[in-house]
């Protein structure tokens, strides 16, 4: 069986977007793994991850994994607008 879900996030502005893909591509550029892969694209403010995987369980923890990615960088850019 083969998943497939596709993740669009919209961000306060294009340099936070392109923030967020800088933090990402060494994760992307890694040696695919087996059960799953991701393409991101990025477009203005706006960026869209394209998740497949061998099953839901591998598209799960795939997507669970970028997302808490996405979550920290987010994180880390309000501590340091803050300051």
């Amino acid at each position: 069986m083969k998943a497939q879900a596709i993740v669009r996030l919209s961000f306060p502005s294009e340099k936070h977007s392109k923030i967020v893909l800088q933090a990402l591509k060494p994760e992307i550029k890694t040696i695919p793994a087996r059960r799953s892969s991701v393409r991101i694209e990025g477009e203005g403010r706006i960026l869209t991850l394209n998740f497949e995987a061998k099953d839901t369980t591998a598209l799960r923890a795939s997507v669970n994994s970028y997302l808490r990615w996405i979550a920290l960088v987010n994180d880390a850019c309000s501590a340091l607008e803050s300051l």
